[in-house]
């Protein structure tokens, strides 16, 4: 395909086609466009294999069929829409979640917590119904987080696209599109929502790409003590080399809540939950001392009871839930790049790269643990 298309041509693309949810990734060819007014056309250079994505490949999230996920996207700008004008062909962008960027959430700085965001991130369409893929002039649901990035190329809204510039200095495009969810989610939640102190203490339980991005951050703040709790040995000895003062294996405590008071005194000031379970989040909360907040931002399923004790948070502790680290794409990706530039946060150490063709094994190596970040790469 050539670099430079007319927004009102139609173009293709090979995307991870998925029939029926369960099913296999099947390579496949698709058209996508012509471009609505203020979108974009991306030719992927990498996109991260996020838990979102196998939890919807496996029918956890409700999507239409035929489907294409993917929501990590990093590439560079084919076409553009009548509209656009902040963005040019070749630009280089990292997509992240959609939003509508004019509902009272969005101009007050929250726009992970879009009136429209369910409409532009997860029904598998634009909001006026159409599709961004067919396949033999059938449509194909797309739009997953405003991009469906498990793709060649993707379509994607001028919303959702963050211009980067160029890494002359070793920091490669196809590995910066986990910054638009995974890394923005953990280092948003701490820089965003928790905004700890130097010298304030911090657990993270679970040490996957949220939670690992949320350990970086919190070194970045001057967190001490910072603990990572995970029974993956291999991920503990990660998380010390990037910023963890100590670390814990769960299941070899007899009691995880008084081995959490020995290292952090009276508690923790603050604790992240990315497992999302009942027993991890009842820790999460139990850890802290009084007042502290804990933030949970694991997704089991869209329904997951738990069970937390009424008086732990009568005694002066907060908890709450995080989407997308309630962060401003636009100023958090930059932001967290110049960090990386700094030495500070070294996010590519935790990414594995994947040829396209090789989608399985990087959503198995993702869903085993045997990869922190999966991203698949293309040539």
């Amino acid at each position: 395909m050539k670099q430079t298309l007319s927004a009102r041509r139609t173009a293709t693309a090979s995307v991870a086609l998925q029939h029926a949810p369960g099913g296999p990734f099947c390579l496949e060819t698709v058209e996508l466009g012509p471009l609505a007014a203020d979108e974009i056309l991306v030719r992927t250079a990498g996109v991260g294999v996020c838990h979102t994505d196998w939890t919807a490949a496996a029918g956890t999230v409700p999507l239409p069929t035929p489907f294409v996920l993917g929501h990590e996207g990093a590439g560079t700008v084919t076409a553009v829409g009548a509209q656009v004008s902040t963005l040019a062909v070749g630009d280089q962008v990292v997509l992240s979640f959609d939003a509508c960027r004019s509902c009272p959430q969005c101009t007050a700085g929250h726009p992970a917590y879009c009136v429209l965001s369910a409409a532009l991130n997860y029904t598998g369409t634009r909001p006026d119904g159409t599709t961004t893929i067919s396949l033999k002039g059938r449509p194909v649901h797309g739009s997953w987080f405003g991009q469906s990035s498990f793709a060649t190329h993707a379509v994607a809204s001028v919303r959702n696209a963050v211009k980067v510039p160029p890494g002359p200095d070793g920091l490669p495009l196809d590995i910066l599109g986990p910054l638009g969810c995974g890394l923005l989610t953990g280092a948003g939640t701490v820089f965003r929502v928790l905004r700890p102190s130097p010298g304030q203490s911090i657990v993270v339980f679970g040490l996957g790409t949220v939670g690992l991005s949320a350990v970086m951050a919190a070194a970045v703040a001057g967190c001490d003590p910072l603990v990572g709790v995970d029974p993956n040995p291999v991920r503990r000895h990660l998380a010390e080399a990037l910023g963890c003062t100590h670390t814990l294996d769960p299941a070899a405590s007899e009691d995880i809540g008084w081995s959490l008071a020995e290292i952090t005194g009276l508690g923790a000031d603050f604790t992240v939950d990315t497992v999302g379970s009942g027993t991890v989040v009842r820790q999460a909360l139990e850890a802290l001392r009084t007042p502290g907040s804990c933030a949970t931002l694991g997704l089991q399923s869209l329904e997951n009871d738990i069970t937390i004790d009424q008086g732990h948070l009568l005694m002066g502790r907060t908890l709450t839930g995080v989407i997308e680290g309630d962060a401003e794409p636009r100023v958090l990706i930059p932001h967290l790049i110049e960090l990386w530039h700094q030495g500070r946060f070294p996010f590519d150490r935790l990414v594995e790269r994947f040829p396209f063709q090789r989608v399985e094994d990087a959503v198995d190596a993702a869903r085993s643990g045997k990869v922190v970040k999966p991203v698949l790469v293309f040539d």
